[in-house]
């Protein structure tokens, strides 16, 4: 786990692999029953944490502005980092599926017991967030986010997504 300051607020993201349980999060958290309320990310498409935490500053001045388009802070987070402005899309794509095995957690303002229930909720295995670039989907995101190969010339695949994920209400 690796906690990160995103105004005036910490967002606390885990990495899973091996997870076994992911219908059982899906469940939960369809049914508004998951307890700490936490975001589940498709990990395979997140090349490293950037992006993330953009999503995250936006998710935030959403809520502060009252104008969040999900129901909560923690599928705002999920919505912002798909770049798409369909809600659903967004949530199938970058979210979790009944099938998935590597997952990003994501909590703002965990407390000690709520990052220990997040531990112990999802069945897999914690490993270092550093992982990520070494486990992304390459191929899964230049397709998602319609990255070129001009485009990563010029920059890293994460600050590719993260300009999308900027970028998306301008557009």
């Amino acid at each position: 786990m690796k906690v990160f300051d995103v105004e005036a607020h910490t967002l606390s993201l885990f990495l899973f692999a091996d997870v076994t349980n992911s219908k059982e999060l899906l469940d939960l958290m369809q049914a508004g029953n998951l307890v700490p309320e936490v975001a589940f990310l498709n990990a395979s498409l997140i090349p490293d944490a950037f992006p993330v935490l953009a999503a995250a500053y936006k998710a935030l001045l959403s809520k502060g502005r009252e104008t969040l388009t999900t129901r909560t802070l923690h599928s705002e987070l999920v919505y912002n980092y798909s770049g798409s402005k369909h809600i659903t899309e967004s949530l199938k794509r970058c979210g979790i599926s009944d099938s998935c095995t590597y997952i990003l957690a994501a909590c703002f303002d965990a407390s000690a017991n709520e990052v220990k229930a997040i531990q112990d909720i999802v069945k897999g295995k914690e490993i270092d967030l550093e992982e990520l670039a070494g486990r992304a989907n390459q191929s899964q995101i230049l397709k998602h986010y319609k990255i070129s190969s001009l485009e990563l010339g010029l920059g890293s695949l994460g600050d590719a997504i993260t300009c999308r994920i900027a970028a998306r209400d301008a557009l």
